[in-house]
């Protein structure tokens, strides 16, 4: 991948998901090293247009902006503005015209690309930079929501019409989902995908997309920097399994109300039959899908006991400071068992989709074990019949 142009980073979520955050922050060291190494030029523009502004600023992003690694850019949002939403809509209607929303979503990230690009040329008067720009979608997953792939396509769609080459970078795509038409056609225009697990790999290149097109890489946060964090209360470095659990896992169980049950009964267990403490770790806090919801409710059940304590809402790095310190780790968010798995922690992880078992199989070469996908857990002792086998392993 030429990194020696002008890049937008899009599909950002925002970093209240702090997956999200740790890819964006991950890329965006990982440019600034391949620049440097390459002899390229690291100060070409580097935009990040995200979801929430705010919500990068008030972890790790804001401090790369003010490095100089990026330029934060907010999405305009059609649905917090009655007026463009009401024209768009009844122009698009009468068009058929549907990448005009999109148009609009990413009209203020290709103002600041256009003055960022001339404020860089007007600095370099002798530089170079007519070779294409870069477009990074950086959603590592979002091709497995079926509910936001056309969206995904005609984002796709208006930046490759900008004139941008485009990537897909550390993606997980369900193999099944491939057989969509307009799926795949849109997958055929990247320029290049960068597949984080090998089951999305193997899909791909089954699916037709052509293997110099595809390249099998580990996710970016593998590579995110651990912060040095100081114990709370009740929390005993290399003597703490940490927990992770969310929402979104819990509205995809088949039996209802089974997850919670599975790691209450996995905490009592290790407080009753070990000399291990227990960390909760928020890995999400959006209002829609806030990790912290479930895991105080854990909290609550346990914290008599004076073995458990509750981590507070903190950038990635320094969560991922948190969960290496773990003697063992349970999550539900990808990206904190990535978190434990990067810090040589042993990891059970409540999973839900490919990314999980992708992951997993290509670490240990099979994912049976070391992942309990949610949709199967059937009986309440599950997690800690994991949990043992694990820990035989290690």
């Amino acid at each position: 991948m030429d990194l020696n142009r002008p890049i937008i980073l899009y599909m950002h979520a925002g970093s209240g998901n702090h997956g999200c955050e740790a890819i964006a922050n991950s890329t965006l060291k990982l440019i600034a090293k391949k620049r440097q190494e390459a002899g390229a030029d690291t100060s070409l523009p580097v935009i990040v247009v995200t979801n929430s502004v705010d919500e990068d600023r008030k972890y790790s992003l804001g401090a790369l902006e003010k490095q100089g690694l990026c330029s934060l850019v907010e999405d305009r949002h059609m649905d917090r503005e009655l007026i463009p939403h009401v024209l768009y809509y009844v122009y698009r209607k009468v068009t058929g015209d549907r990448e005009s929303f999109l148009r609009f979503k990413y009209k203020e990230a290709f103002k600041v690309y256009e003055k960022a690009v001339h404020a860089y040329k007007e600095k370099n008067p002798g530089k170079d930079i007519s070779q294409k720009p870069l477009a990074v979608s950086i959603g590592g997953d979002n091709y497995c929501y079926p509910e936001m792939v056309e969206e995904l396509i005609l984002a796709h769609n208006v930046f490759r019409k900008r004139g941008f080459e485009t990537v897909l970078w550390g993606c997980s795509i369900e193999p099944d989902s491939l057989k969509d038409k307009a799926l795949l056609e849109d997958l055929l225009a990247y320029e290049r995908i960068y597949a984080r697990e090998s089951i999305t790999f193997n899909g791909l290149i089954n699916a037709g997309i052509p293997g110099e097109k595809v390249e099998l890489r580990k996710d970016p946060a593998f590579e995110l920097s651990t912060s040095k964090v100081s114990e709370p209360k009740h929390f005993l470095t290399g003597r703490t399994v940490g927990v992770n659990l969310s929402p979104m896992v819990q509205n995809k169980e088949t039996v209802l109300g089974i997850t919670i049950e599975n790691y209450k009964n996995l905490i009592r267990y290790i407080i009753e039959e070990t000399d291990q403490n227990v960390a909760l770790i928020p890995h999400v806090v959006w209002s829609s899908n806030d990790d912290r919801r479930p895991l105080e409710e854990l909290y609550l059940e346990f914290k008599d006991t004076k073995r458990v304590t509750l981590i507070g809402d903190a950038p990635a790095e320094e969560l991922k400071g948190y969960i290496s310190k773990c003697s063992f780790f349970v999550g539900a968010r990808t990206h904190s068992t990535i978190a434990a798995y990067s810090s040589g922690v042993p990891t059970l992880v409540i999973g839900y989709s490919v990314k999980s078992r992708g992951i997993a199989t290509d670490l240990f070469g099979s994912y049976e074990n070391y992942v309990l996908p949610v949709q199967e857990l059937k009986e309440p002792d599950e997690m800690i019949r994991a949990y043992k086998w694990i820990l035989a392993q290690n």
